[in-house]
């Protein structure tokens, strides 16, 4: 094992059950130092090493990939690196399959939510452009016709990650994609109840927020919000419920149930 470890080579380091991403520092009279990337320094001797403990860091993960279940190595360790390189890069949105994941910049970012980029996501399937939350929410637009039946998007975060700013601006995509298939003469008509329900968040987070660590206005109650979207495409109104958890998903199954019982009767009228 001597030239296992040459210097500069990037490696995972499990220590205390974690996987640290880290550099070799020196390799030489039979010890190895390790850096991690957050500051730490471990010292071993090179006869204790294990592949246990270390192993070589593929390529792919020192980069960051747009889909983490295409990662190498996959472990917590390498989950968050993957994060905080695409962070880095002011790529917040990182995909796990069909899920998007998130993570809060807190700070504007030019160009991300500009109404040509709605334009470009809303011309394309999910994956053919890199991760972003107009993706998911196209992607719930189209299984809409394809599969006739009521869609859910479920946001998920802990206090201050950004489950509000991700819902407003899911629902100004699916305002923007639903006026497309008007007629002219018909947006004003419908404008009214899009701004009324964009315009309706402000209002709902007045009551019952508070300010956490994270977060100085922080919901204390989870939110369910429903569009009616008639068959040309565009809504036509909508609700917003705020309530305690336990309610939420009530409302969250009863639009499930409500969806499988009108299913079971067209199939018994066919």
């Amino acid at each position: 094992m001597d030239n296992f470890f040459p210097e500069g080579t990037r490696v995972w380091l499990r220590e205390n059950g974690q996987h640290f991403p880290s550099t070799v520092n020196s390799c030489a009279e039979g010890v190895v130092v390790f850096q991690t990337d957050y500051g730490q320094v471990f010292t071993y001797k090179q006869s204790t090493i294990t592949h246990q403990k270390v192993t070589a860091m593929h390529p792919t993960n020192e980069e960051g990939v747009e889909d983490m279940a295409t990662l190498t190595e996959l472990h917590g360790g390498s989950i968050m690196h993957n994060l905080h390189q695409r962070y880095k890069r002011d790529q917040i949105y990182t995909y796990i399959g069909s899920i998007i994941a998130s993570v809060n910049p807190y700070k504007p970012i030019a160009g991300l939510y500009e109404r040509a980029t709605m334009e470009r996501y809303s011309k394309s399937h999910l994956g053919e452009l890199p991760p972003h939350v107009f993706a998911v929410a196209n992607e719930c637009y189209r299984c809409l016709w394809k599969r006739h039946d009521n869609q859910c998007v479920l946001i998920s975060g802990e206090s201050g990650a950004g489950k509000t700013e991700s819902t407003k601006l899911i629902l100004k995509f699916l305002s923007v994609i639903s006026q497309q298939s008007l007629e002219l003469s018909l947006k004003e008509k419908t404008s009214c109840v899009e701004q009324a329900i964009l315009e309706s968040s402000p209002i709902m987070e007045a009551f019952g927020n508070a300010k956490t660590v994270y977060n100085n206005n922080s919901s204390r109650f989870g939110k369910f919000v429903q569009l009616n979207i008639c068959q040309k495409g565009n809504i036509q109104g909508g609700r917003i419920v705020d309530c305690i958890l336990f309610r939420l998903v009530f409302c969250f199954l009863s639009t499930v149930f409500d969806s499988a019982s009108r299913n079971c009767s067209c199939h018994k009228d066919g």
